[in-house]
């Protein structure tokens, strides 16, 4: 790795660690560049998630205000967060390498059509209904099968958490993205640790990303409100995009 690559990477969890704050697609920015930089996409995959976990605990810091007197939600949701997490890290590495190279374009593209569908998904959380059983068994499997996604994978975890619990629990919307930074950073902590003992991980990219998303994540949750969303959404897309490509031309 020479100096530029290691810029890159620096930057791009900056800007993951500010994304996952802010809307909780990350890894669109950080999975791309890796790929692009010539990282194998098992490979990439694991040593992103691992370096984006002190992000989402500086993210989780940003929001403690907005996650008082939410306490037993987040143990509650967290639990069935974290058993998804597990699923979905095993999985990652039960199937061949081939099966992730496989899928992961379509995973990315389904991660693209929450980014350009959330400004609606926010809109009908606004006008929803007052949800009833928020500790019933819909939005624990719902969130249990997000873990799942965000083990395997993770890029768009955040939207699909916010749009879920936007849905189930009737709060304010930055109160349940402070929600999500919690959830969405426990199923990456929980794949990252099976990943250190069981995946191949560079940890010179871990520790770039790491580095990057701490800032990022401090800044986003400050300054993340004051941020034009569309251009930011573009962004996501465009790198999202690429990456697609990338991958289907590899």
């Amino acid at each position: 790795m020479d100096a530029l690559e290691a810029l890159a990477i620096l930057a791009a969890g900056v800007a993951a660690g500010a994304i996952n704050a802010i809307v909780g697609s990350g890894t669109l920015i950080t999975f791309p560049v890796l790929v692009a930089l010539g990282y194998q996409p098992l490979v990439a995959n694991v040593s992103n998630n691992i370096g984006l976990v002190p992000g989402a605990v500086a993210g989780v810091f940003g929001y403690r205000r907005e996650l008082e007197g939410q306490r037993p939600r987040a143990i509650m949701l967290g639990v069935f967060s974290i058993a998804g997490g597990v699923a979905g890290a095993t999985l990652l590495l039960v199937l061949p390498a081939s099966a992730f190279e496989a899928i992961v374009p379509a995973l990315i593209a389904i991660a693209l059509v929450l980014v350009i569908a959330q400004p609606r998904i926010d809109r009908a959380l606004a006008h929803r209904p007052t949800p009833k059983g928020e500790h019933g068994v819909p939005l624990r499997t719902a969130v249990t099968a997000s873990g799942v996604y965000g083990g395997y994978f993770g890029a768009g975890q955040g939207i699909l958490l916010i749009s879920i619990l936007g849905i189930g629990i009737r709060d304010r919307l930055q109160r349940l993205n402070g929600l999500k930074n919690v959830l969405a950073g426990l199923v990456n902590a929980t794949a990252g640790v099976i990943f250190v003992f069981a995946a191949n991980v560079d940890w010179g990219v871990a520790a770039l990303i790491a580095a990057g998303s701490i800032v990022g994540a401090l800044v986003g949750a400050h300054y993340g409100r004051r941020l034009e969303p569309n251009l930011l959404r573009a962004m996501i897309v465009v790198v999202g995009l690429v990456a697609i490509i990338r991958l289907l031309l590899d």
